[in-house]
């Protein structure tokens, strides 16, 4: 397996990405990765590494780069920066990236997200036809946009790909009842989606580095996320994915 740094342009400016590629001499289905707040740290590298070993080409494109490699403010303060219409561009350039590479099947993409992530993964699922599936873990915030526009949950309508979330039971953002609203809208819009919900398990439970990871939850979600990601993205066709479109 490779893992290494990449960079693409976006906006006139560099993105970086974190790579991590099985080494397959065939073309691969390929993941992204979207960020925590945290960034593309350590914890968002490893889940990196965790798709390529599932057998995926898996990148994670560092959306805090727009603050240029000098800045020091803490990753709240970056966040708040973000805004719906630059993350959109950030992803797209990495599908677009995605298509053009060599190792990589561009008709089978997925995209996977934690935390600010999750909220990422539920807005690109409806924003980008090109994602065949979506994963978001705890991601919270997805009744509100950043900056203009419409939030990701005023964007259901708008997905286009199954997606699968996972919920601790204790967790406030996104909480059980924005869990129930969730599931609520997309089962009233007629969109494919699997929930789970983890007791003893709040924010963050999937992140190693933190006090949050909970063993238990992070055992049972990943092997659900690798069999959902295997559905969509390796048992299901280009041809079958057209069609049902």
């Amino acid at each position: 397996m490779e893992n290494f740094w990449d960079e693409i342009k976006v906006d006139g400016g560099l993105m970086r990405l974190y790579i991590s590629h099985p080494g397959a001499s065939k073309p691969l289905p390929a993941v992204v990765v979207i960020q925590h707040q945290g960034g593309v740290d350590e914890f968002v590298q490893d889940m990196t590494r965790r798709v390529a070993e599932a057998g995926y080409f898996g990148v994670a494109p560092d959306l805090y780069h727009r603050d240029g490699p000098d800045c020091t403010d803490d990753a709240p303060t970056r966040r708040v920066r973000l805004r719906d219409v630059t993350v959109i561009k950030d992803v797209n350039a990495t599908v677009d990236f995605l298509k053009k590479h060599n190792s990589v099947d561009g008709e089978r993409l997925g995209i996977v997200g934690f935390c600010m992530g999750g909220r990422v993964v539920y807005l690109m699922a409806a924003v980008n036809p090109s994602f065949s599936a979506a994963v978001k873990y705890y991601g919270g915030g997805i009744f509100q946009p950043w900056g203009d526009g419409p939030s990701p949950f005023d964007r259901t309508a708008e997905i286009h790909c199954p997606l699968l979330g996972h919920f601790g039971e204790d967790d406030q953002n996104p909480s059980p009842d924005n869990m129930r609203k969730l599931d609520s809208e997309l089962r009233r819009l007629g969109k494919v989606h699997e929930f789970y919900s983890y007791p003893d398990a709040g924010h963050a439970f999937m992140n190693k580095t933190a006090k949050s990871y909970r063993a238990h939850a992070d055992q049972a979600s990943w092997p659900r996320t690798a069999d959902f990601l295997r559905r969509c993205l390796v048992e299901v066709t280009p041809k079958q994915k057209a069609a049902a479109r």
